[in-house]
């Protein structure tokens, strides 16, 4: 899909166009960038042992690096772009992952956060510049503009990609279906001729929980619903190769290139303006169905991804949300619980296998101490969480997998909200 071109000049100095032409290869690149910005960072930040905070600062200062980069170039150099696009994949992934994993903050408060953040970098930047279209990157001001954007919707994409699978418990192969068909649905609006700058944004962000599902599946292990077990780094190789390679084509033949800038007129191939609105229409009715289909897979039982497997209690196949689990429990016991493996998750991002050993322990005793109190209240919510203590204690003291361990302690920081 393509995007208008405004005719307003921001800057006195105007650059040829410092993006790519929106084509197939845009797309496909972009969800090959998604996917090794999800299996990259969890391979540095787990296999490699760096850790959550480390992997962050170290994504920082090569996004820094790749965007200055890209800043110095005078038009669209295919190496420099794609380059600042797989590094902020990665960065935004990281990002989201520290609101979850290490700060405790729910996925639905980061989705809000991020969505909210970037109206208001859309707001700004119309504000400014009167365009969002991406033909129209023709000075510094709208580059950065830009980028900030990209940036959001990457860590957008991240957390409202999660949050589906915590609602719904669908495997990444499953779960690749919903952005995939909202994608669909966008495309077809566009075709019909929806207002092309809507459509390409739109699309932007759900290529993020495309790309991320994608290389979930595809790097999770080889059993029943789960994924093909190539591991993270083999996905992420292949994914950097198949990069590399549309990188070295693209340069090659230009097929990409914008020639021009801003005050050339381009006319949007399917853009029909009496058709904007019924086509927003459209694409707000399917979001409104995808929220159904949501909130209707939350309620159904199903297994929880992360703790099922990990341990012998066959309550693990029931998944609850954390509404659910702690309705009938006291707040301040689950205050307690939450405290706990908020200290277990600190230590794990920090490498600190002793003191996770020994949140582990007081969780236990905590546990196991409060069992008389809460059985009798939920029975079933008590199960539930019990099946994911099973998998914390068998990822710690038996398998001692960095992976294993931050899935474990992961699902125990959704439940406990």
């Amino acid at each position: 899909m393509t995007t208008n071109t405004a005719t307003r000049t921001a800057t006195p100095r105007v650059l040829l166009n410092k993006v790519p032409e929106v084509t197939i290869w845009f797309w496909l690149i972009k969800i090959l960038c998604t996917t090794v910005g999800e299996s990259f960072a969890d391979w540095i930040n787990m296999q490699l042992g760096v850790g959550l905070g480390m992997t962050a600062v170290i994504f920082t200062v090569v996004f820094a690096a790749v965007l200055i980069w890209q800043f110095s170039t005078s038009r669209y150099k295919p190496a420099a772009y794609w380059s600042t696009v797989v590094v902020v994949s990665v960065t935004g992934t990281l990002y989201t992952d520290i609101l979850t994993d290490q700060l405790g903050v729910p996925l639905w408060i980061s989705t809000s956060v991020f969505a909210v953040a970037l109206a208001v970098v859309f707001g700004i930047w119309w504000g400014r510049e009167r365009t969002l279209s991406i033909h129209s990157i023709v000075s510094k001001p709208r580059e950065a503009f830009y980028w900030l954007a990209v940036l959001v919707t990457f860590a957008l994409g991240t957390a409202a990609g999660d949050w589906t699978l915590e609602l719904t418990g669908w495997s990444p192969g499953v779960s690749v279906l919903l952005p995939l068909a909202l994608i669909a649905i966008i495309v077809g609006c566009w075709r019909m001729g929806a207002n092309p700058v809507l459509a390409f944004w739109l699309a932007y962000i759900l290529t993020r929980p495309l790309g991320a599902n994608l290389g979930d599946w595809l790097a999770s292990p080889k059993v029943p619903d789960k994924g093909l077990g190539l591991g993270t780094l083999v996905t992420s190789l292949i994914f950097l190769a198949a990069i590399l390679a549309t990188v070295v084509y693209l340069t090659m033949t230009k097929s990409d290139v914008i020639e021009g800038h801003e005050h050339r007129e381009r006319t949007p191939k399917y853009h029909r303006k009496h058709l904007e609105w019924p086509m927003v229409g459209v694409m707000t009715a399917a979001a409104v169905a995808a929220g159904f289909v949501l909130n209707w897979a939350s309620a159904q039982p199903h297994a929880n991804a992360a703790a099922e497997g990990e341990g012998p209690n066959p309550a693990s196949n029931l998944h609850l949300s954390s509404k659910q689990a702690l309705a009938h429990f006291p707040a301040a016991d689950v205050a307690s619980f939450r405290t706990i493996v908020a200290g277990m998750n600190t230590a794990l991002a920090k490498g600190d296998q002793a003191a996770l050993n020994q949140g582990v322990d007081a969780y236990e005793k905590a546990w196991d101490d409060d069992q008389p109190k809460l059985q009798p209240l939920d029975g079933k919510a008590w199960s539930f969480i019990d099946s994911q203590n099973d998998g914390l204690f068998t990822s710690v003291r038996e398998k001692k997998d960095p992976t294993a361990e931050k899935v474990a302690v992961a699902a125990l920081l959704k439940t406990f909200g």
